[in-house]
C-alpha cells in the first residue's frame, strides 16, 4: 500500500510503503523487507522496511515530485514482492514486473 503526502515546504513528496503481513506470500517466513527501485540506485539495502506493531513492515521516503518511479519491495534479501496496491506495473528488465509509483506534483 502507498500513502502519499506533499510537503510543499520542503519541495518533497513522503511517501508511505506499506506490507501488511497479512498479504505476504503464504508458508514465507519474512524476517525483512526492504524497498529497492529508481529512487535508490536498486541497492537492495538502502531503504528497510520496519517492522511495526499489528503485523505491518513500513518505511518513509522522501521522492521528488511529479516523477515515476519503479520499485520492488525485497523479502529476506532474496525473494521480489510486488505491491498489489501500486499506481501501475511495467514490465521488468529480468522478466518480472516492476510496480510503479507515481509522485503528485
Amino acid at each position: 500500500m502507498l500513502v502519499k503526502k506533499s510537503v510543499r515546504s520542503r519541495n518533497v513528496c513522503k511517501v508511505t510503503f506499506v506490507v501488511p503481513e497479512e498479504e505476504l506470500p503464504e508458508g514465507v517466513e519474512v524476517e525483512s523487507i526492504t524497498v529497492v527501485g529508481e529512487f535508490n540506485d536498486w541497492v537492495r539495502d538502502a531503504s528497510p522496511m520496519k517492522r511495526r506493531r499489528g503485523g505491518l513492515f513500513r518505511a518513509d521516503l522522501e521522492l521528488e515530485p511529479g516523477r515515476e518511479y519503479q520499485f520492488r519491495y525485497l523479502l529476506n534479501g532474496e525473494q521480489w514482492y510486488n505491491d498489489w496496491y501500486a499506481d501501475a506495473y511495467v514490465p521488468g528488465g529480468l522478466g518480472g514486473e516492476n510496480c510503479v509509483v507515481v509522485t503528485p506534483v
